[in-house]
């Protein structure tokens, strides 16, 4: 089981991790939201460990960022904070469960057993679009009944554009959800993944799938698109 830990105080992330490996967990330590979303996007974890407060980006916007780019990792959201409020916001940016600290590692460890004992993510169960099948939980992608190697930015990029069949996906949401603000929406490198990723997708027979709305961004086609 993989598991990442999003928290910035040092003492902190390193009794956890050091609990959790103690328990043959595999575990991750990032020490603020922006590096902490960028990797809960791009790595296959089981859980997600999430303070509240964190340097860059806070735990609430980066669970509704998650949630919002279709990311279903169950989350287990760490905060000093006590007041009712805190909590209310915390669940409903999309945390699975919350635990306020100080906390004893028995009962942490209880609810991380909880949350991993939950049925197959949703985020990890195959998404297609016409005959393109994507397997999150393998990073596997085929078509016409081949397997496509992509770089993990490019199945990052083509997992978005998979939950939004239809849509027209700007530069800047792309940027955003994709880069994480890595990179400038005005950037030449969105270009040039997509075009990388388009030669890669559809080539071979099959009608193409990406598809680029001209002065708006790209749009991945529907099933029943001519």
């Amino acid at each position: 089981m993989r598991i990442l830990v999003v928290e910035d105080e040092r003492k902190v992330a390193a009794f956890i991790c050091t609990g959790l490996e103690d328990e043959t967990y595999s575990v991750e330590v990032v020490p603020d939201g922006v590096s902490g979303e960028e990797a809960a996007r791009r790595g296959v974890y089981d859980l997600i460990v999430l303070d509240l407060m964190l340097p860059g980006r806070d735990g609430v916007e980066v669970c509704r960022n998650l949630r919002a780019a279709g990311v279903r990792t169950p989350v287990l959201m760490l905060t000093a904070r006590t007041a009712l409020q805190e909590k209310v916001a915390g669940l409903d940016s999309g945390a699975d469960d919350y635990l306020t600290k100080p906390f004893a590692f028995e009962e942490f460890l209880a609810r991380v057993r909880a949350l991993l004992r939950r049925g197959p993510r949703a985020d990890v169960l195959p998404l297609r679009c016409a005959d393109l099948v994507l397997d999150r939980a393998r990073l596997r992608v085929r078509r016409h009944g081949r397997d496509i190697q992509l770089t993990h930015r490019e199945f990052v990029l083509l997992e978005y554009l998979v939950r939004h069949p239809g849509q027209v996906i700007s530069r800047e949401e792309l940027a955003e959800q994709v880069w994480g603000h890595e990179i400038d929406s005005g950037s030449n490198v969105i270009d040039v993944t997509v075009s990388h990723l388009r030669g890669k997708v559809d080539r071979g027979p099959g009608p193409q799938l990406i598809r680029t709305a001209r002065g708006h961004g790209y749009v991945l086609r529907h099933d029943e698109d001519p």
